[in-house]
């Protein structure tokens, strides 16, 4: 994968955006983040009422597609829920991360950490969670495995049903202190699917499977492929600039996503507000060394790559 390379440059790229100015992008909003998560709640009663009037029919497809987008995306109100950016009250924040997080299978608690040590250690081999239980695709095989989600979901299983019960498996990525909130989380997570399990069966409904489940499913090498574009073919070293991609992309995946299409400005400033990352692109765009326009365009990079 390539040896790290420390560059030292990260206090200096921390002053690009003047101290003034990152005092206003770092104002969390309630109503904004209101307005956001609405927005998505609206989205997915549209997309989960397109799905059971078009059940017994081909329409169906189209609908469980456009369903599982907005399933999937709740991973942009996860992660800036656990970073507190999606409002400025911090219990808000984590009633939406749990949620959201359980909506796409997540112990948002142990993403917390997971995405902390991320933060830390970008594109560190040896330290960057997402390299040490994904890494990069190098191969077709490797992508495809990767995009077809079947790592993520087997993830998922030892996430909602070994942590709660204190088992880490080979989790050396985040620190002993944070295991508690871990297997917390991980509790609740298994009780909040234990009542929508109960309750389905009582009513004997399928109307989660049609507007969740299978969504999910469906929607979820979505996310993948949108995953893979964040820092895949950036260098393996500490520079904000480079070890980062943002992809512009259109106003409808940066609304679903929290603006997190802007993710070297994230990474670079973790504590700007989502709302704020558009303002903030304007001040470092110039530094940026990979900035495309879109996903599609990423991919096909990505695929070039293989040789």
């Amino acid at each position: 994968m390539g040896a790290y390379i420390v560059t030292g440059q990260r206090a200096r790229q921390m002053r690009v955006v003047p101290a003034e100015v990152l005092k206003r992008l770092y104002a969390r909003s309630d109503r904004h983040g209101l307005v956001q998560t609405a927005g998505h709640l609206a989205l997915l009663i549209l997309g989960g009422g397109l799905v059971l009037a078009t059940v017994g029919t081909w329409w169906v497809v189209p609908a469980l597609l456009l369903q599982g987008l907005f399933v999937n995306s709740l991973f942009g109100a996860m992660h800036e829920s656990v970073h507190y950016g999606s409002f400025k009250t911090r219990w808000m924040a984590d009633i939406l991360a749990f949620f959201s997080g359980a909506a796409i299978l997540n112990n948002a608690g142990f993403y917390r950490h997971y995405h902390m040590a991320h933060h830390r250690y970008t594109q560190d081999p040896a330290r960057d969670p997402e390299l040490v239980t994904s890494g990069s695709p190098r191969t077709w095989g490797n992508y495809l495995f990767r995009v077809s989600s079947l790592p993520f979901f087997a993830l998922r299983v030892r996430d909602i049903f070994l942590f709660p019960f204190g088992y880490r498996g080979d989790v050396t990525y985040i620190h002993p202190s944070a295991w508690p909130e871990v297997r917390r989380w991980g509790r609740w997570l298994l009780a909040f699917y234990a009542v929508l399990l109960a309750g389905s069966l009582v009513l004997h409904t399928t109307f989660l499977l049609w507007v969740w489940l299978i969504p999910l499913a469906i929607g979820a090498p979505l996310l993948r492929l949108y995953l893979v574009c964040e820092h895949t073919l950036c260098p393996n070293s500490d520079d904000g600039f480079a070890n980062t991609r943002t992809t512009i992309s259109n106003p409808i995946v940066r609304f679903l996503m929290w603006n997190l299409p802007f993710h070297a400005e994230h990474h670079l400033f973790p504590n700007i507000a989502f709302y704020r990352l558009p303002e903030a692109h304007q001040y470092l765009r110039p530094h940026l060394k990979f900035v495309a326009k879109g996903y599609v365009q990423v991919n096909r990079e990505i695929i070039k790559s293989f040789g």
